[in-house]
């Protein structure tokens, strides 16, 4: 720290004051302020120091530990009150200073200022004159990227004209062409629907023709089932009366043949019996076995 701040005799008892007077000082010292600016700040707020000391050391002393202690705490407002003054007036005194520094430097800006503008365009000639060469070279440099970027501007326009164009063409053959292709298609559909529509009438005119000869031929088929039936009646009946007349024929040759055979047998038993009749010799009396006579 400094000799030329030297600490107040009262605050040395406070540890913490005295060390935060140290770090006062420490920033005044830091600040590169001019000693009389220093010592005059230091004298502003150094006091502040010597009542935060004294209440420091008297507010360890109050201490309220019951409702009934009154003086203790009507003495802990006047302190509370004491500290809000100086606090206020600390801040009052720092406002004051900082506007005077302000002032001072809106004062020294302006001066400042002032010699720059006089300053400044004498330097910025002399600056001109003494590099002439380098800036004839950057003025022609920008007078070249000016041109061509002009160039480059004007090619560019060219190209989306030109592209414009080329666009603008083949819209208008892509018209072309789709109306071409929407003609085409129309032609093609009324092909299509004539051609579809002559299918039609081959496929009607097929269709009818096939029902025709259905019908013909069902009226054929009609016909010749017809005449298979009749034939077959025909033939059913034929054969009935074929059956019927063999079954008559049969009949009478069986009933011939066994009327026959009856007469035969009848026969048989009569030539058996006249063979059987024996005529007695004495009476003459005709009898079937010997001994029937008397």
């Amino acid at each position: 720290m400094s000799e030329e701040y030297p600490l107040c005799p009262k605050l040395t008892e406070g540890g913490k004051i005295m060390a935060d007077q140290n770090q006062l000082m420490e920033i005044v010292e830091q600040s590169g302020l001019e000693k009389t600016k220093a010592d005059y700040i230091l004298e502003n707020f150094t006091k502040y120091f010597s009542v935060a000391a004294e209440w420091e050391k008297r507010a360890k002393e109050i201490i309220v530990t019951d409702e009934s202690q009154k003086e203790v705490m009507a003495m802990a407002r006047i302190g509370r009150l004491a500290l809000r003054e100086k606090r206020i007036t600390l801040e009052k005194e720092r406002k004051k200073l900082k506007e005077q520094a302000l002032r001072e430097g809106k004062a020294i800006d302006g001066i400042a200022n002032v010699l720059k503008a006089l300053i400044v365009p004498i330097e910025e000639y002399l600056d001109k004159q003494e590099h002439f060469v380098e800036y004839k070279k950057a003025e022609e440099e920008r007078l070249a990227k000016i041109e061509a970027e002009k160039k480059a501007e004007e090619e560019r326009i060219a190209k989306e004209k030109a592209e414009a164009e080329e666009r603008e063409r083949i819209r208008i053959e892509n018209e072309r062409l789709k109306k071409e292709a929407e003609e085409k298609e129309k032609q093609m559909k009324a092909e299509r629907e004539e051609a579809e529509k002559k299918q039609r009438e081959i496929e009607e005119a097929a269709i009818a023709e096939r029902k025709k000869q259905e019908q013909i031929l069902a009226k054929e088929k009609a016909k010749v089932e017809a005449e298979r039936r009749a034939a077959q009646e025909r033939e059913r009946v034929a054969a009935e009366k074929a059956r019927a007349e063999k079954e008559k024929y049969e009949a009478e040759l069986k009933a011939k043949v066994e009327a026959e055979r009856r007469a035969a047998q009848e026969r048989e038993r009569v030539e058996q019996q006249l063979k059987n009749i024996v005529v007695c010799p004495k009476c003459g009396f005709k009898f079937k076995h010997v001994g029937d006579c008397v």
